[in-house]
Order: C-alpha cells, then sequence, then structure tokens
C-alpha cells in the first residue's frame, strides 16, 4: 500500500470561529492512498487528521463519477467548513474511476458490489478507524449499505442519496437493445444521474458531465463498473418486526432524493424496509439526481442535523433552513435526548399521507393523543 501526493503539510486548525473558517479548511492535510485489498487497490484521498476515537467521514461516488467530480461542490461549499473541522474526511474511488486511472488488462475480473463493500474493512484498518460515518450515492450508497449491514460495529451513521435496494438493473434493456458500448454508455449514465426535468432545461450542467464521462473516465474501466452494479443483487433488507429476528440496519439512516430525481421511488421503497425509529427520508424540492451538487447548502444543513442527533457537534451553525417539520411520535421517542430538528419551506411542505400503500405511516411531531403509539411510524422530511 502507497501513500502519495501530499498536497498540503500544515497542522489542523481547531479555531472555532466562523470567520476564516473556509481558509482554516483548505490548509488541511491532504494525502492520497493506495490500499492493498484482495479485490485490487483502492484509492482512497484523505483530508484532514483522524481524531482519536471520533469517526471519520467516508464517501463512495456513483458510476460514472469519482469522489472529485461526485463531492467536490458539497465539501468546497461554505457551509461544509464548520463540519470538516470536527471530522477529517476519507473520499474512496471505485477500482480504476480515479483520474488518470490505468486501463486493466483483458480479462481482469471487477470486484462485484459486495466485494467492494468487503475492502472498506481494510480501508479502515489502513487509517487506523473504528468507525465512520458514511456518505454514499447511487452505487456508492449500495456499497456502504452492504457494508453497514455485513460490519454493523463500523458505522455510526449513513446518509444514502439516491439508494435502490433492488437487484434489477436500470440498463437491463441495453444488455439486449444496443450495440457499441463506448458510445451509448454516456446517454445512459446522464439517465441514471439526472432526471428527465435536468436533461431537459438544464443543458450546461449534462454537457458538463457528459463531457467529463466521455473525456476523463476511463472508457473500460467504466464499463466494468457499471456492469457491475448492474449485475447487483437484493440487499435484502427487511423492517424490524417486535419478536422477529431480520437483517437491517442498525445504525441511524438518512434517505436523501431529489424530488426529481430517477431514483424517487427506489429510495421510497427502500425506506419502507428499514427501522423507521433510527431512519429520515429526505426529499429535497426543486431537487433534481445530484443534491450534493443542486443544493449542496440544503444538504449541509441536513447533514449537520444528522450527525446533531448522533450527539456530534452540539453547537454547529444552523443558517439555511428552518427548524419547524413534523416528525414521527416513535422517532422522537427513539432519539431520547437527541434534539433531530426537520425543516420545510412553507408552502413547500408536502404530503406524504397517500403513501399509505407503501407501508409508511406520518404523523405531526406534536404528538397526537390519539395516535396508536404501538405502530412504528417513519420520520419523513421535505426542504
Amino acid at each position: 500500500m502507497d501513500d502519495i501526493q501530499v498536497v498540503e503539510s500544515k497542522p489542523l486548525m481547531v479555531d472555532k470561529e466562523l470567520p476564516g473558517l473556509r481558509e482554516a479548511v483548505q490548509q488541511l492535510v491532504v494525502k492520497e492512498h493506495d490500499v492493498e485489498t484482495p479485490h485490487g487497490r483502492i484509492r482512497c484521498t484523505m483530508k484532514g487528521v483522524p481524531k482519536g476515537d471520533r469517526p471519520v467521514i467516508l464517501t463512495f461516488h456513483d458510476i460514472g463519477l469519482n469522489h472529485k467530480t461526485c463531492w467536490d461542490t458539497l465539501f468546497n461549499h461554505e457551509d461544509m467548513s464548520e463540519i470538516m473541522q470536527h471530522f477529517a474526511v476519507c473520499h474512496v474511488d471505485a477500482p480504476g474511476q480515479h483520474e488518470g486511472a490505468n486501463t486493466f488488462s483483458t480479462g481482469y475480473e471487477y470486484p462485484s458490489m459486495d466485494q467492494l463493500a468487503e475492502t472498506l474493512p481494510l480501508v479502515l484498518k489502513h487509517f487506523g478507524l473504528k468507525s465512520v460515518i458514511a456518505m454514499g450515492i447511487g452505487a456508492g450508497a449500495y456499497i456502504l449499505t452492504r457494508f453497514a449491514l455485513d460490519y454493523p460495529n463500523m458505522v455510526e451513521g449513513l446518509m444514502l442519496i439516491n439508494i435502490n435496494p433492488c437487484a434489477q438493473g436500470w440498463m437491463d434493456w441495453a444488455a439486449h437493445k444496443i450495440s457499441g458500448w463506448t458510445h451509448a454508455m454516456p446517454d445512459m449514465l446522464i439517465t441514471h444521474l439526472f432526471g428527465k426535468e435536468e436533461i431537459n432545461h438544464n443543458h450546461d450542467l449534462i454537457a458538463t458531465y457528459r463531457h467529463h464521462i466521455l473525456n476523463d473516465m476511463n472508457q473500460f474501466n467504466l464499463h466494468l463498473f457499471v456492469k457491475a452494479y448492474e449485475s447487483r443483487r437484493d440487499l435484502e433488507i427487511e423492517r424490524p418486526v417486535p419478536g422477529v429476528n431480520v437483517r437491517t440496519l442498525k445504525c441511524p439512516s438518512l434517505l436523501v432524493v431529489g424530488d426529481s430525481s430517477p431514483a424517487v421511488d427506489a429510495v421510497v421503497e427502500c425506506n419502507t424496509k428499514l427501522d423507521p425509529t433510527k431512519t429520515t427520508l429526505l426529499k429535497m424540492a426543486d431537487c433534481g439526481g445530484m443534491p450534493q451538487v443542486d443544493q449542496p447548502g440544503k444538504l449541509t444543513e441536513a447533514f449537520k442535523y444528522f450527525i446533531q442527533g448522533m450527539g456530534y457537534m452540539p453547537a454547529a451553525s444552523m443558517t439555511r433552513l428552518a427548524r419547524s417539520r413534523t416528525a414521527s411520535g416513535s422517532s422522537v421517542a427513539s432519539d431520547g435526548n437527541r434534539s433531530r430538528s426537520h425543516t420545510t419551506e412553507g408552502n413547500r411542505s408536502r404530503s406524504h399521507t397517500n403513501e399509505g400503500s407503501r407501508g409508511r405511516s406520518h404523523t405531526d411531531g406534536t404528538a397526537n393523543n390519539n395516535v396508536d403509539q404501538s405502530v412504528p411510524k417513519s420520520t419523513e422530511v421535505s426542504c
């Protein structure tokens, strides 16, 4: 395993004042590491210095992206500076997806989604980490969920964007009807990453990512990663039932999806399979397939609330979102002394009560005494 490219080696600053915070974060130590695993080398980029037993934020990107094109907009946002004063960040690139990656040899067997999840304990071991707060989107969200299911003691919390727990591939039709993968792949990836509204109206954004997919990604390696994601299996998670031992996430989970994202149905389906006392579903208004790019300020605010719910950063500043959203009685009770606030923007508040057929029930956070509190209810918020 190699440690390469020290970008800056300046002491980690601990100034708690907001003025100059962004400048302080820009001076954090940044190192790239190649971590050897049974499934090949994993490129990791660590920003900041892990703080004792505090978890590190671990990210994993989607297909068609690497850690820079996926997460730079979010982590360079001014509101993220405060979080990065408290947590180091480890960005993981899937094999062969990082900038300047060499082409895999013919016959190379790309790791499956399950095998990629199995590399993450070795990443933690390499950095001497005990646990992480994981953040993933699309394929990365699937991999991190698998990791949390198999190694629950290593994951303190999950923020999952566009998570799809099901096995069916979004490109099943393409495997049989389209030849010429190199030509067809960019368009198929665009329809995976972005909603129809964005594709039809936000031409600059789409052009930027199409150019990235065509010119910055190693096409052979990308094809292998896409096929691995398409071949994924069901996560096989079930909503807990009292007295029944089921396989589900043990940690607090924040499911995020833009209201015009192509992944809305998949995220809602995943929400029905998770423990409602530990799960929050966040639908972001006026947002497409990549909330971390489209609405980085709002997503940062939601992530701060999420971290506070786990007992970290109790004094974090909140500036963008009003703290006045509904929360279910069961979810509030499960948090105990945790003050997890949820948000809305007045007229943007959506009613989700018509989705009862999906097995989700929501109630006002002002605890209606007539509600049967024995029935677990998910927390759902909009912003």
